[in-house]
């Protein structure tokens, strides 16, 4: 019945979906002509066609086939480059249809008429109130699931009950009725049995509306991507105002954000990207000249670190011209006659607006209002506007905003009893810990990985430092920020779930490891991590327990074995760990080398020539002056008889090469020497 009471529902979607599609595609052919591009945008319209004639929409069909019209003789050649009347008539077409799809979201009475089209085009985002219905029926849902738990306690209580009975039974009446005790056992079990499924499906039920609650809320979200074929619109129609070539690219498409704060920062980069165009890069001529391509570049980068969004547009033109901006500066008094501002002041004086170097105003520049815009954006959301400039060489403007809702995939962990989420894509690795493993790491800060030391950061300590130290078992959480790697300690693993994270409130103040806080499927708060923080958190973990004093200085270890490749091996990992080794091709080597000065530890495999390492470690455990040094055993045999006779020599450790764990070697090494 919607259909019959709106028979264009289906075809809006669609539309936009085709539009946003052209869009793109016409300006990609513009940079990267080519006969698949050509092929594709034709299909694109194609479709448009025959659905808008389906609903009737003659004048969106007409000119989707106009735009076949051009694109048919393209097709199947090899384009190198598409001829500019073209291009103006593709991108003109695009512009109608445009506008014509846009109209249709409006009632017939407010159908606006084919115009220009606005510069801060907002981005497409899911119905609000669609979504709000969803989550409450989320809410619904998790609200009825609770008593099902609640009842599968009970039952498991009742269980409880029908067993005792079954017991009382048994002992009051030994010769009683069998089949009253035998009904009643299995009773027992058959309410265990359903009390195992009503927990197990309610589990199930729950992980699977937690995830629709994060999927739901993260189309509240508008990836940034959106907003960049406008701006890519916008760099072709200011070059080609300005004659020049000019190629734009752009990343971080994949970041979501809320689309209040897309489309104001939409607005402002459409001003920063044409001052690049305008200001930045220079006439073919002159980029030649200077030895640079023909054809300019500006590049447009969307990254979130930490709490913050960072959008970027780089140039590779001339950059801010700082004498222009110093004339014109002194004109307006904003500089007094014959001071001499450094480069940075200069630039600085662009961000109060209302300074321009062009010498006449055109329809993409002159004004001086780019960066005035740029500004405002930013204070309105609470950012910063920055700008670098390389003269000659280009220049960035970023503007750099807090997140105020930001999707994202996360791990679920616990530590120090409070349960919280790390974003999942700084992730590396996840390592089990055994409980000494886990102290000596928390000790010392250091954690080792794939042949280097990383600092270990215990994430109770930040997040829940009165909770007593961990003396079980945990996993090593291998993460990424930038360049740096760390490991962060947790007592275990929850899951994965898919979530949107807002900031804390100003007045909630928090450790630099917490990013912000999301929503469990309770409706209860959940704190958000931070991977720069944390990261930054376990380097000064790391300098601290690197600045306690020691006892002393930490003495070299001695590595003994025939086969050089374990040698040169060994040494690598020890070394990457921060100990000086010595090395010893046999057990007779070893020994000599140990009466010639001081080590803190042993590591001799067992099957050498002559001497094996069973008689290495009796003899030193037997030298008044080497018996004090333990010594692990490396090496291939497995047996529990050789495993025994490593104590009775008085191994401190036996590793097996077979099960070589380098994280466990340097855990028994920390342990004997530290």
């Amino acid at each position: 019945m919607a259909e019959a009471r709106d028979p264009l529902r289906y075809f809006r979607i669609e539309a936009r979906e085709l539009v946003d599609q052209i869009s793109a595609a016409v300006l990609d052919l513009d940079q990267e002509p080519g006969p698949d591009l050509v092929a594709r945008l034709l299909r694109y319209a194609h479709t448009l066609k025959g659905a808008a004639r389906v609903v009737k929409q003659t004048e969106i069909a007409d000119r989707a086939h106009e735009f076949e019209d051009v694109l048919v003789p393209h097709r199947g050649s090899a384009v190198t480059q598409m001829p500019a009347d073209e291009m103006r008539e593709l991108l003109r077409l695009n512009d109608e249809i445009v506008q014509f799809v846009r109209a249709l979201e409006h009632p017939p009475r407010e159908k606006p008429a084919v115009e220009q089209i606005d510069d801060e085009v907002p981005a497409p985002r899911a119905a609000t109130a669609d979504l709000d219905e969803l989550l409450d029926a989320v809410g619904e849902a998790s609200a009825r699931i609770a008593p099902l738990r609640d009842g599968s306690r009970t039952l498991a209580g009742i269980q409880r009950r029908v067993e005792a009975f079954s017991d009382r039974l048994r002992v009051a009446r030994p010769g009683g009725d069998a089949g009253t005790r035998a009904a009643a056992q299995r009773l027992a079990g058959d309410m265990g049995a359903l009390g195992r499924r009503l927990i197990d499906a309610v589990d199930q039920v729950e992980r699977e509306l937690d995830e629709v609650r994060g999927r739901a809320e993260g189309l509240r979200l508008v990836s940034a991507g959106t907003i960049f074929t406008a701006l890519h619109r916008a760099v072709h129609d200011a070059a080609d105002a300005e004659g020049k070539r000019v190629r734009f690219a752009a990343h971080g498409a994949e970041t979501r954000l809320g689309p209040q704060v897309l489309n104001q920062v939409n607005g402002a980069f459409l001003h920063v990207v044409r001052n690049a165009v305008v200001h930045g890069i220079e006439p073919e001529a002159q980029r030649m000249a200077a030895g640079k391509p023909a054809e300019g570049s500006i590049t447009v980068d969307v990254q979130r670190r930490g709490r913050w969004i960072h959008f970027r547009c780089t140039d590779d033109g001339r950059g801010f011209d700082l004498a222009a901006l110093r004339r014109v500066a002194e004109t307006r008094g904003l500089l007094p006659a014959g001071s001499e501002p450094d480069p940075q002041e200069l630039i600085d004086l662009v961000l109060h607006g209302g300074i321009s170097t062009s010498d006449a105003v055109t329809e993409v520049a002159g004004r001086g209002i780019g960066m005035d815009v740029a500004r405002d954006v930013a204070l309105q959301l609470g950012g910063t506007v920055n700008i670098k400039n390389w003269p000659g060489q280009g220049a960035t403007v970023e503007i750099s905003l807090p997140l105020t809702l930001l999707s994202m995939n996360g791990l679920i962990v616990e530590a120090g009893g409070t349960v919280v989420t790390m974003p999942l894509d700084a992730v590396r690795r996840c390592v089990r810990l055994p409980a000494e493993d886990v102290t000596t790491a928390a000790a010392s800060g250091r954690f080792a990985h794939e042949g280097q030391v990383v600092p270990f950061l215990p994430l109770a300590r930040s997040i829940a430092p009165a909770a007593p130290d961990r003396t079980g078992s945990g996993v090593a959480i291998v993460l990424s920020a930038d360049d740096d790697t760390v490991a962060v300690g947790v007592d275990r693993l929850a899951g994965t779930t898919t979530l949107v994270a807002r900031p804390l409130p100003d007045l909630a103040p928090a450790a630099a490891v917490i990013g912000g806080v999301a929503i469990d499927m309770d409706g209860n708060p959940r704190l958000v991590l931070d991977a720069h923080g944390l990261v930054a958190a376990a380097l000064q973990d790391m300098s601290v327990a690197g600045s306690s004093p020691e006892p002393g200085p930490r003495l070299p270890i001695l590595v003994v074995d025939d086969s050089l490749t374990t040698r040169m091996l060994e040494r690598s990992i020890l070394e990457s760990a921060g100990y000086d080794v010595d090395l010893a091709a046999s057990a007779e080597e070893g020994l000599e080398r140990a009466h010639k000065r001081d080590y803190g530890l042993f590591l001799t495999d067992i099957d050498m020539p002559g001497m094996d390492g069973f008689g290495f470690v009796a003899t030193t455990r037997a030298d008044p002056a080497l018996g004090h040094i333990p010594a692990i055993l490396v090496s291939s045999r497995a047996t529990a008889e050789d495993r025994r006779r490593g104590q009775e020599v008085g191994a401190s450790a036996y590793v097996i090469k077979g099960e070589f764990n380098q994280e466990e070697l340097l855990a028994h090494i920390r342990r004997l020497i530290l």
